[in-house]
């Protein structure tokens, strides 16, 4: 099946604006209509890289913290499975408030702009993970543990939910047209960081406190959680040194523009003999252009997209959440592999790198293949690989856990490092934020909140041969939605119709 490329992910919608709003943006070099310079470049990459890697770092603690932690800190009424399915829930939370962030940080992010939105998910993912370390354990304040730890959880996962998409606009806005997948794949390595640094956290952890020592279910597992004060500060830093991306402020002076047209003609409606009702019709129009809603307007006009998108994400977040929390738990867990915890630890930072590297790698790849043919790679070899993952595992070895981890995680990324330049593609400037941060976050309620717990649920009747299949399953249908999504390489992403104006006589099209 070939499809063919059309712009921005195939829009049909009628003509309208780009962005409304003021920009918070900032001026620049690029900003005066010039190209971005070396050092704006460099500066862009650092943003989108330390962001998302503290973002992904603040998240994945959590996910460490719920797999080998929390069963006992926070649910040790419940029996050592019930506690683990109870923990894993309140890691699915996450998951639910992501697509919540993605609209709200979505809206502000189109209409004022990429930067501001990013510095305030930034604040909020910092301050709900720091408090996470500061909760006291169930046994001392009771059942109110765990319901402030389910809220500062969705607080993180709404945070989480406007990251991703404005790290990956700002670099795929600013980047050559050549190399926009490889500058894609920039904030897609926040994802091995910040799992590099959560596990390496948590080892230094367990050393200092003891790998199964009192001490590391006392204190030991909120050192990684209070220690991300210090990593805020620097991504704070990192963002306040950008401006707004060069789509961002072309798509405002288009908008601007539509309003100026739009007045003058009510305007000469107006003086045309129409009077107040011409002028009025004007005012209506800018007031219309300036009080859409990029939400309304992404599901009007891209909803196939933002459904297909959501569809490749199934199986990423399926893979990269049970590789990094189910397995990780079931590799340390005594009824299961029952390796030591600093080794699983390890194995899972070997793993990260393994990750980092290919991510750069497929990013390269797609700018000289296209985004789509990586996708469909990594979704085919993912779907096959997902039934030996426990058979190799049930080996029982480390070395046999190693591979599993890092052969799961390399098909991960084959279809994640495109994924950086491929969403924002698929999207108009004057929704991109929200179309994409949907497509993202909505694929992840479905693979790496549902999936997650479903596996935890199954596993005590079918094994590790139920849960490859559900991994399996998730691979069919991303695959899927792949081969219906089109290629987008080499594509403008500053394309956009002519704004919208009022129909006047002279407006209305031949053959009208």
């Amino acid at each position: 099946m070939t499809t063919t490329a059309t712009p921005a992910g195939g829009d049909t919608s009628p003509p309208g604006t780009s962005a409304t709003g003021t920009s918070a943006a900032g001026t620049s070099a690029v900003g005066s209509g010039g190209k971005p310079t070396p050092r704006e470049l460099r500066r862009v990459r650092a943003a989108s890289f330390a962001g998302t890697t503290i973002e992904f770092y603040d998240f994945f603690i959590y996910g460490t913290a719920a797999a080998l932690v929390f069963p006992t800190v926070f649910f040790p009424a419940l029996g050592s499975g019930a506690a683990l399915v109870a923990s894993f829930a309140t890691f699915g939370v996450g998951f639910v408030a992501r697509p919540v962030g993605s609209i709200f940080f979505g809206h502000f992010g189109d209409r004022i702009g990429r930067k501001q939105s990013l510095i305030s998910t930034l604040l909020i993912m910092g301050a709900a993970t720091v408090l996470m370390g500061l909760i006291p354990p169930a046994a001392q304040i009771g059942v109110a543990a765990p319901i402030i730890l389910v809220t500062l959880r969705f607080l993180q996962g709404f945070a989480v939910g406007g990251e991703w998409a404005g790290a990956a606009l700002l670099t795929a806005e600013y980047a050559p047209k050549d190399k926009r997948g490889l500058y894609g794949a920039f904030p897609q390595l926040g994802t091995p960081a910040g799992m590099f640094l959560a596990n390496a956290t948590f080892l230094v952890s367990a050393l200092v406190a003891g790998d199964s020592s009192e001490a590391f279910l006392s204190y030991g597992w909120r050192i990684p959680f209070v220690a991300s004060a210090l990593l805020i500060a620097i991504g704070l830093w990192v963002r306040l040194s950008i401006a707004e991306t060069p789509a961002f402020i072309q798509a405002q002076a288009a908008a601007e523009e539509a309003l100026k047209r739009e007045a003058e003609a009510g305007e000469a409606g107006a003086a045309g003999g129409a009077g107040a009702e011409g002028a009025d019709a004007g005012e209506a129009g800018g007031r219309k252009s300036r009080e859409r809603s990029p939400f309304i307007d992404v599901f009007r006009f891209q909803a196939r997209e933002v459904l297909l998108a959501s569809g490749c994400l199934v199986m990423l977040f399926a893979f990269f959440h049970t590789s990094t929390s189910f397995l990780t738990s079931y590799a340390s867990d005594p009824e299961g592999i029952g390796l030591p915890r600093t080794v699983v630890l390890a194995i899972n930072m070997l793993a990260a790198v393994v990750l980092g590297v290919t991510v750069v790698l497929a990013g390269w790849l797609s700018d000289r293949f296209g985004r789509r043919r990586l996708l469909i790679f990594g979704f085919a070899a993912g779907t096959v690989w997902a039934l030996f993952i426990f058979p190799v595992i049930s080996i029982g070895t480390g070395a046999a856990f190693a591979l599993a981890q890092c052969l799961t995680l390399l098909f991960y990324a084959c279809a994640y490092g495109p994924l950086g330049s491929y969403l924002p593609e698929l999207f108009k400037p004057r929704y991109r934020y929200t179309g994409a941060g949907l497509g993202y976050n909505i694929g992840g309620i479905l693979g790496g909140g549902i999936v997650p717990i479903v596996a935890s649920a199954i596993s005590a009747t079918y094994g590790g041969t139920g849960i490859g299949l559900l991994l399996s399953a998730t691979g069919v249908i991303s695959l899927v939605c792949a081969w219906l999504l089109q290629e987008t390489r080499g594509q403008a992403l500053d394309h956009e119709e002519p704004a919208e104006a009022p129909l006047t006589k002279e407006a209305v099209p031949a053959g009208v």
